[in-house]
């Protein structure tokens, strides 16, 4: 336990075991983030300001581990602990506070709870766009988040709306040539198509292809989704033979680079099963 937050040794070992277990969810690693975010909450007991707010993101980032591995009750339980922590310590208008309502309304989505998501997305709209104006990464971020619930909602008016605004924002302050443009093109072809919108999904899924290619290279299992994607596409408008080089593309990939049980591959590969037994009906 920190007997006194000014201790600098102190604050850098929590701080560590905070880091090293991001590092470990984001490889898998589960068990061992679990058992660090565990021994931090210990270290975290204190009654000072500043170490709440480090138990605040403790909180947050084990609740996101818990997310991961569908455990949402005791991920919601842990939300509910860090905002009240964050409320309390900075107020109704801050970054942190909306990180982490943005976190737990994406908990809610994946529950397919999405009126409780959306209210909590918009809730932390408004605090990034108080706290750092109308263009911020933050706020494409939530807009993307925003769209894709209005899409699953059956609003695709809104849904293509907010999708576009967020690629728009995503241009203006990260460029042309950046990851994340290439998820916003897909994501606003995928709304396009879902709408039967094929002249206008197609040049999108193109160029999220092509940018994938450029930055990731052509063997990236990112371009095998994205091949996937056009695939489909090709799929819906009767384009069989494009339709099936796109699918064989994306599985040698997925084969190559993830290995033939990987659920990637075998999408791809039950993809272009059904693609070969459609067009032996017709």
């Amino acid at each position: 336990m920190i007997k006194n937050s000014s201790d600098q040794e102190s604050l850098d070992i929590l701080t560590n075991r905070i880091n090293l277990g991001l590092l470990y969810t984001h490889q898998g690693r589960f068990c061992e983030a679990e058992s660090l975010y565990q021994e931090a909450l210990e270290l975290s007991q204190g009654e000072s300001g500043e170490i709440q707010l480090y138990m605040a993101q403790v909180l947050n980032n084990l609740a996101g581990l818990h997310n991961l591995q569908g455990r949402y009750s005791d991920a919601e339980l842990l939300y509910g602990r860090a905002i009240e922590i964050r409320k309390n310590l900075l107020g109704e208008k801050h970054p942190d506070l909306a990180q982490t309502l943005s976190n737990l309304a994406s908990l809610y989505y994946d529950q397919n709870y999405f009126d409780e998501a959306k209210k909590l997305f918009l809730q932390a709209l408004e605090i990034y766009k108080q706290f750092f104006g109308e263009t911020h990464l933050y706020v494409a971020w939530i807009l993307n988040n925003l769209s894709v619930i209005y899409k699953r909602q059956g609003c695709f008016d809104k849904a293509v709306l907010l999708c576009s605004k967020a690629l728009e924002l995503r241009k203006q302050l990260l460029g042309e040539n950046h990851p994340d443009i290439a998820i916003s093109l897909n994501n606003l072809a995928a709304l396009h198509r879902s709408q039967g919108n094929y002249s206008e999904a197609e040049p999108l899924y193109q160029e999220a292809l092509r940018l994938k290619r450029q930055l990731l290279g052509e063997d990236h299992p990112d371009v095998a989704i994205g091949l996937n994607n056009l695939a489909f596409l090709y799929k819906a408008q009767c384009r069989y033979v494009e339709s099936e080089t796109c699918y064989q593309q994306a599985l040698e990939i997925s084969e190559r680079q993830l290995g033939i049980d990987h659920p990637n591959t075998q999408t791809f590969c039950q993809n272009l099963e059904r693609l070969r037994s459609h067009k032996s009906e017709h």
